[in-house]
């Protein structure tokens, strides 16, 4: 009965306050169900790639294993799949990946398995980049894996934030109807009636923009996939992501919005079931106006105007709370990522399109080859529009260094004391340390021997010679020295460390220059030890050490000066040549540039999306409490009036208030900036002038000027409804 008596005569007959909780809720409904759709795919693309690129399995055992036992792990209780995985399997030494019903068991169930088997601890691995997807985490893992749990944070908290948005906004418009029901609780209504009502309320105002908001979130999520899809349509190593949502994420968003709008009409129920029907009464719901006690900055500024308008933000803090909130957050958010996305493009164009401006100008991938066996190489050097083409594959391998070997500068800064044992292993003859292979065409190789100043040979290794200061964390500008002595006129490599596996190759030279490839060496693994060789050489020693990657690598720099129509050609003509013998790949530098400034571009369009619709729920409360406390605004400045205030000095005090409610997002926000971008800064060691020149002052200006303007024009709006005072009509009042 309160409900078609009174509530719908209520949301009638207020609409700017019954607007602002609907939009209030559409906005942040719209949010939460864009950043869990969102979230949600994202999680769904990085398991797809990992399985995609590293295998669809979550535990792993290598033994001797026969029929019986892998009848045994098929038919474990918590066993979905067993699979053998021939490329891994030797012999009777098998390689079994398994995937469990319930990952959460894993690691008991695979030490269960380990001993149905006969076989130790040692025998088994786990695929933890997987697992990390999962949150499931291995104790013994010593990686740190931050990411997804970062990621999942920080989503959570930009929920937790959204939802703290949708009840200041609510709690707001509820609290101001306690001295309404107040009457009603006076007359023989109970707590629970009003409690009812104010949930139809809410439900009512609430259940269309709710709905409205997840459905157009789940589209816009749709939308961005489909686009991150164009964007990235020519990026190497990019897989298509497919757009998918689950059941749940939409009744997760629903639930939490709910739950949140739920509460913000129940409390000002509770409170009324506290208090007693005079006393709700009495809270009319007007401002309560304070002579501060302690100096204001605004009095000290303003003068008297000054100190009105910050007692009267004072006894609006709670109505404008959602303003605060909401302004300080999407300000905050729109500075820091315009300010991280020019970070990562510095930081990109030093350490890549800048570095290897001058290195390659298209990179092929022939998929699934050896480089002993690829017959294309004299074809593709002898291209008109080729000025050099260097074929090369990559090999892991081992070397055992000892302490005489090393130069006098790496002993001095402590030879391997830093080393991690991730990289470095101690041996009784010393340390056992990665020793990656390059394997040149033997052109490429001979070119490289006249460029070193050594004699061009292919019986022979080329040693690079150089390791980075390892004690200065400054990245970008490490020094370095001679690794070794020099003196050395073989090198003994293995593989992976193993004794039957063994070969002793002569060392040409020993230097710190290395082929003009896209290679990067000794930046994850300082102490690894490249050497270069000639597919000659490698043809007589694959067989003892092995370790060849899967793919061979084609560098090419052009002939001409390079541009993306002439780059395109040249792809679309070495395509033709290796069609359909050998699968490739193909990318060439300036493409790889417009794409990444896509992305980059993207990436900025849609977090700025967020920082908007953010905004734009502060913005809605600024107008739903200016527009909507012109009542009581109009008794406060008619009792003004009346003590001898003038109009001027009232619009004074209006521009006062819209002036520190849009420069207090700035105050906060800034600070916080300055510190955080500084110390982005520090942990990326760029030079602070390089972020200077590129500051995006532009956008951030823009987006405060917006700030700006549409708190001055809901101010402006209240001003002219205010401006219009009746002094008797506005100090009449059933309380006085």
């Amino acid at each position: 009965m309160m409900w078609k008596e009174y509530s719908v005569s209520y949301i009638k007959n207020n609409r700017t306050s019954s607007l602002s909780v609907m939009a209030a809720a559409f906005i942040s409904a719209l949010l939460l169900s864009l950043l869990c759709g969102l979230f949600y795919n994202f999680w769904i693309y990085d398991i797809k790639k990992i399985q995609a690129e590293e295998g669809d399995w979550q535990g792993r055992i290598i033994g001797n294993l026969d029929e019986k036992d892998l009848e045994a792990i098929e038919n474990f209780a918590n066993v979905k799949t067993a699979v053998i995985h021939e490329e891994l399997s030797h012999g009777q030494e098998l390689t079994v990946d398994i995937c469990f019903k319930n990952r959460w068991t894993i690691f008991t169930d695979m030490e269960k398995i380990a001993e149905l088997t006969g076989l130790s601890k040692e025998a088994l691995s786990y695929h933890h980049t997987l697992l990390n997807k999962y949150l499931i985490r291995d104790p013994q893992d010593s990686a740190l894996r931050l990411a997804f749990p970062l990621v999942l944070g920080v989503t959570a908290l930009a929920c937790l934030s959204l939802t703290m948005i949708i009840h200041n906004s609510f709690a707001v418009s509820m609290q101001g109807r306690v001295h309404q029901f107040g009457i009603f609780s006076s007359i023989g209504a109970t707590p629970k009636q009003i409690r009812v009502c104010l949930i139809q309320e809410a439900a009512g105002l609430c259940f269309v923009p709710v709905i409205a908001g997840n459905l157009l979130g789940i589209s816009i999520s749709a939308w961005i996939i489909g686009q991150t899809n164009i964007l990235g349509k020519n990026m190497a190593g990019r897989h298509e992501a497919v757009w998918s949502y689950h059941p749940l994420v939409l009744v997760f968003t629903l639930i939490i919005t709910i739950l949140t709008i739920w509460i913000s009409a129940w409390l000002p129920a509770r409170k009324l079931s506290r208090s007693t029907p005079l006393e709700a009464i009495k809270n009319t719901g007007e401002m309560g106006l304070k002579r501060k006690k302690s100096f204001s900055i605004l009095t000290w500024l303003f003068g008297v105007e000054g100190e009105l308008a910050g007692n009267a933000l004072k006894a609006h803090r709670k109505a404008l709370r959602t303003t605060t909130l909401s302004l300080v957050f999407s300000f905050l958010a729109f500075t820091l990522m315009q300010c991280f996305f020019t970070l990562t493009s510095i930081s990109q164009n030093m350490t890549y399109f800048e570095k290897y401006q001058h290195a390659w100008d298209v990179m092929v991938t022939v998929k699934d080859v050896d480089i002993d066996t690829f017959k294309e190489t004299g074809k593709i050097q002898s291209l008109s529009s080729v000025k050099s083409g260097i074929v090369y594959q990559k090999a892991s391998a081992k070397r055992v260094i000892t302490e005489g070997e090393i130069s006098e500068e790496m002993a001095a800064a402590g030879g391997f004391t830093h080393a991690p044992e991730t990289y470095v292993e101690k041996k009784d003859g010393g340390f056992l340390v990665n020793a990656p292979i390059i394997i040149l065409d033997d052109e490429s190789f001979l070119s490289y021997c006249k460029q070193i100043g050594t004699a061009p040979r292919l019986d022979g290794a080329v040693i690079r010679n150089q390791i980075y200061d390892m004690t200065n964390p400054d990245f970008r500008n490490r020094g370095s020295y001679d690794y070794l002595t020099g003196l050395q006129k073989t090198s003994v490599l293995c593989r992976d460390g193993q004794d039957d596996g063994m070969a002793e190759i002569p060392v040409l030279a020993y230097t710190r220059e290395v082929p003009v490839l896209r290679e990067e060496y000794g930046t994850l693994d300082l102490y690894e030890l490249v050497h270069f060789l000639p597919v000659s050489l490698w043809k007589e020693l694959k067989d003892q050490i092995g370790g060849t990657k899967e793919d061979v690598y084609i560098r090419i720099l052009s002939e001409e000066t390079a541009t993306l129509d002439h780059l395109l050609m040249l792809q679309e003509e070495i395509q033709e040549m290796m069609s359909p013998q050998y699968e490739i790949i193909s990318e060439n530098r300036i493409q790889d540039k417009v794409n990444n400034d896509k992305v980059i571009q993207g990436s900025i369009l849609i977090s700025g999306g967020f920082c908007v619709l953010l905004a734009l729920i502060g913005i809605g409360n600024i107008f739903s409490v200016t527009l909507g406390f012109v009542h009581q605004r109009k008794r406060e400045f008619a009792r003004y009036l009346s003590i001898g205030m003038t109009m001027e000095g009232l619009r004074k005090l209006f521009c006062i208030e819209a002036l520190v409610i849009a420069g207090r997002p700035v105050l906060i926000t800034l600070p916080l900036t300055v510190l955080m971008v500084g110390y982005m800064i520090k942990l990326s060691y760029l030079d602070p002038v390089l972020f200077i020149r590129e500051a995006p002052v532009v956008p951030i200006l823009a987006f405060l000027l917006a700030i700006f303007g549409f708190v001055a024009l809901a101010y402006y709006l209240s001003w002219k409804k205010t401006a219009r005072i009746s002094l008797a009509d506005a100090l009449r009042d059933d309380t006085m």
